[in-house]
């Protein structure tokens, strides 16, 4: 069985918020963010966009398949939304895998669908519940309650909102390095300095992040014993100090061997 572990990234949909609030095309950009905060803010005390005004700058997943772990980002900085989009879904059509997500069922898999809707991107092994596939009738990408995707925050939490806890808080108490230099917060500064390199590293550390929290989860379940457990946390430490990228370095030196379980 194939698992690939996601994250994305998003900024404010600006184009969107131009058309939804009517505003001129005279008005620049930040303009228009401003209008769309105020106006937020008024409704709901927060500048946090809605999940249908969010737009993706970068995909980071980690893939474990039979004989291969890695972590990547998505395209290059050059790459465009829709094709991070087709990208993630791509994978699913080609290894079937199980996902995993830290909030996915919350954040990350219906911005995915409404940008999907933007772009007119088809991913039928996604969607399937049953009728291409007699056995995702019984455990697909949609269920909360099927294995197909696991959002370990909502699983952890016993599928209730008051026992959801922030990834970094789990990785840290696990001895993990979890969040190094930024946080989802400063995500939307970073775009606007151009600093999207910064930004799909970032996503990269969090999806290694929630891989070692899987793991766990793993061995919680008893799907891997202890040894399974040290030597596929082995198999992450080699590939994250073959890859390059000064935050991998940085990432190792904030995971000190002897603070593994």
């Amino acid at each position: 069985m194939h698992c690939m572990v996601f994250d994305i990234e998003t900024v404010p949909d600006v184009a969107s918020g131009r058309r939804l609030l009517g505003l001129p095309d005279s008005l620049d950009d930040a303009g228009v963010y401003a209008a769309m905060a105020s106006q937020r803010e008024a409704k709901t005390g927060s500048d946090f966009m809605p999940l249908h005004l969010q737009r993706i700058v970068a995909i980071s997943v980690a893939l474990r398949t039979a004989d291969d772990f890695r972590i990547w980002s998505l395209g290059t900085q050059d790459s465009d939304e829709a094709e991070l989009i087709r990208r993630f879904f791509d994978g699913i059509e080609r290894y079937t895998p199980d996902i995993v997500s830290w909030n996915g069922s919350g954040f990350d898999l219906p911005v995915l669908h409404y940008r999907s809707l933007v772009h007119g991107i088809s991913a039928p092994r996604y969607w399937d519940n049953g009728d291409d596939n007699r056995e995702f009738r019984f455990n697909n990408y949609q269920n909360r309650f099927h294995w197909r995707h696991i959002d370990l925050m909502d699983v952890l939490a016993g599928f209730q909102g008051r026992g959801r806890a922030p990834l970094d808080d789990i990785a840290v108490m696990l001895g993990l390095p979890g969040k190094l230099g930024m946080s989802g917060d400063k995500v939307y500064d970073a775009f606007l300095a151009g600093r999207l390199g910064d930004i799909r590293d970032y996503c990269e550390t969090d999806v290694a992040n929630t891989y070692l929290v899987y793991l766990h989860f793993e061995r919680l379940r008893g799907r891997i014993d202890d040894v399974g457990l040290a030597n596929e946390v082995q198999r992450v430490r080699r590939a994250i100090g073959e890859a390059n990228g000064a935050h991998w370095q940085a990432y190792l030196a904030a995971w000190p061997e002897k603070s593994e379980h």
